[in-house]
């Protein structure tokens, strides 16, 4: 099974051992579904919301219900909002979530590299989104031909990047929220208060 975050359609079954143990539709009501996971599920909530903002977007701008012009003004701010806030949410999660939770259950190790790569894989996307919104950005409006050429490659690879949050996201969710409701998080070493020991020097 491809683990690709291009090609894969969620977890492989040894992967999915806390998965099948806690399914989703319990995560919410659980008693260890605490504040931690609650803000981070939250955070996640804010990203798919702006995605599908933007995919909406992008799709009236391919419909021509929107002009060009228009589309320019709305996206920049929305899509600078997210990869901003998508570069601190990946380090907390490469540099505190994944490291700890590795060494509490190796059994998901494989799990957490792969998501560490899909870190990579939408950086990558990221730094090719950002090429193309620059250049839809500064063509010239007067050039009709040339603004839609450079607007649809910004919205390739616009839908390239939600495509692969999107996936990410839910795959993140089921490796780790399941291993917190069996473990809690203060036994983790994951609650905002072992979050704070870690970022002031254990004061």
């Amino acid at each position: 099974m491809s683990l690709d975050l291009d090609t894969r359609t969620g977890w492989p079954k040894d992967l999915c051992i806390f998965l099948d143990r806690y399914p989703r539709d319990a995560w919410l009501s659980h008693r260890n579904f605490g504040e931690r996971m609650r803000f981070w599920m939250g955070v996640h909530g804010g990203f798919r919301q702006i995605g599908d903002a933007l995919q909406n977007a992008t799709a009236d701008f391919r419909e021509g219900e929107v002009t060009p012009d228009r589309f320019r003004q709305w996206f920049v701010p929305r899509l600078n909002y997210l990869l901003s806030h998508l570069h601190s949410h990946h380090q907390i999660e490469d540099f505190e979530y994944f490291p700890v939770l590795t060494e509490a259950e190796p059994r998901l190790a494989r799990g957490f590299e792969v998501l560490e790569g899909d870190h990579e894989a939408i950086h990558r996307t990221i730094a090719e989104l950002a090429d193309a919104a620059n250049a839809f950005m500064t063509t010239d409006v007067d050039s009709r031909d040339a603004l839609l050429r450079s607007g649809e490659r910004y919205a390739d690879a616009s839908d390239h990047l939600i495509t692969q949050l999107t996936r990410h996201l839910d795959d993140e969710e089921d490796l780790i929220v399941p291993l917190v409701l069996d473990r809690g998080e203060e036994p983790l070493g994951i609650s905002w208060e072992a979050h704070l020991q870690r970022t002031q020097g254990g004061r």
